[in-house]
């Protein structure tokens, strides 16, 4: 008997389509970083530390005990770095490549300088750092190009080629280090220790710092404005060399027989290169405050940005370097402060970006006076770096122009 029921048909489970809330879905984990990133970065650092191992076995009868901590922590430091920032880690890698072919073609003998063909025209100290003084130029000219033509493919190549720039800087440095120690192993010596050395250190520091801005601002137009100021400094050190033939390699003086120079003067010529990248940045602000270049540069917000973390960080650098040369002076000459000019005009400095940080933080100094103070601390730190040594004696006379 077929028996049917009014009663309304209710699904079962079988039926029913079961939702399941987007919250309460199961999430596969995923390693943020791509794996094959994360093989780039532990090659990276395993090439750093297996660099720092072989510096260490082969040349450590150069070294103390000082020498060989301050290369141990630069391992992390690049590390760090290279893995923040991936065009510094190909910088690096470009660095080690072309000083390393370099050391093996010198050998144990200088004057193969002037017989073979890649250290004759682009590898011995001097045709690197030629060639890091012509590309700096070049840059300058084609970062003007790019802004005033409104031309990216410029913009782009000016980059490149303060890249290369940089890059032969730095392998003309390591390249000079390595000479110092064919002249003599009592001549050898870190190439930061006169005013001809320190000017590629200045041009290399400088440049370093607006790149990282450059990409992290996404903005070519920056760079019209800091490459003149490294362009000057090429002009001058050209300058420099051809008239008192300052680009040889001198025995370092007895004063600067010292491990503190290898830490002092870097520090502190970060402090004079950011400087530097934030008085050029204040002339960008204010030509864009009267309307000048107005639609090429950078919102006055970000060249405000840029100025503020440029001086931050110099700061930070000039104060330790500051410090460390007070200890220095301690070991050197029996005093920790002395009054020597030097050592006065990097207090005025340290004075001017104090109070510059302080009137910012705590009185909210922004906009054109703030821009104006910036520029206006270019000519006390070029007095500072320069001035000092042409028209003034005293302790650093070394550095005496």
């Amino acid at each position: 008997m077929d028996v049917t029921s009014d009663a309304p048909h209710r699904p079962s489970l079988r039926d029913k389509k079961v939702e399941i809330a987007p919250s309460s879905r199961i999430r596969v984990w995923q390693p943020r970083i791509p794996p094959k990133t994360l093989l780039v970065d532990l090659l990276f650092a395993v090439a750093l530390v297996c660099g720092a191992a072989f510096a260490l076995a082969k040349y450590h009868s150069h070294m103390n005990y000082y020498d060989g901590l301050v290369l141990v922590c630069a391992v992390p430091a690049l590390t760090t770095l290279g893995w923040r920032w991936k065009q510094a880690r190909v910088l690096m890698v470009g660095i080690a490549a072309l000083s390393l072919f370099a050391i093996n073609l010198y050998g144990d003998v200088l004057g193969r300088a002037d017989h073979a063909f890649f250290l004759k025209y682009l590898l011995s100290s001097q045709s690197a750092i030629l060639w890091m003084s012509a590309l700096f130029v070049l840059a300058t000219l084609f970062y003007w190009i790019g802004m005033l033509a409104r031309a990216p493919s410029a913009g782009a190549i000016a980059s490149k080629l303060t890249w290369s720039a940089v890059l032969m800087g730095f392998v003309g440095m390591m390249v000079r280090w390595y000479e110092s120690y064919l002249i003599g192993p009592d001549i050898g010596h870190i190439p930061i220790s006169n005013l001809y050395e320190v000017f590629v250190l200045f041009n290399l520091i400088t440049a370093l710092f607006y790149l990282y801005y450059e990409r992290h601002y996404n903005t070519h137009a920056l760079g019209a404005f800091v490459l003149l100021v490294i362009s000057a400094a090429v002009v001058f050190m050209m300058w420099y060399s051809i008239s008192r033939d300052a680009q040889q390699i001198q025995p370092l003086v007895p004063a600067l027989q010292s491990w503190w120079m290898k830490i002092h003067v870097p520090a502190n010529f970060i402090g004079y290169g950011t400087f530097a990248l934030s008085a050029m940045v204040a002339v960008a602000y204010l030509m864009k405050d009267k309307g000048i270049l107005d639609d090429r540069l950078p919102a006055l917000d970000v060249l405000e940005d840029v100025m503020y973390k440029a001086i931050s960080v110099g700061f930070a650098f000039f104060t330790i370097a500051t410090i460390l040369g007070a200890l220095w002076a301690a070991e050197a000459w029996g005093g920790y402060w002395s009054w020597d000019p030097k050592e006065t005009w990097a207090l005025i400095v340290w004075l001017n970006y104090a109070a510059w940080l302080h009137m910012r933080l705590i009185k909210g100094l922004r906009g054109r006076p703030a821009a104006w103070w910036a520029l206006t601390g270019l000519v006390v730190t070029t007095f500072a770096f320069i001035g000092v040594n042409m028209f003034l004696s005293g302790l650093h006379s070394y550095g005496k122009l």
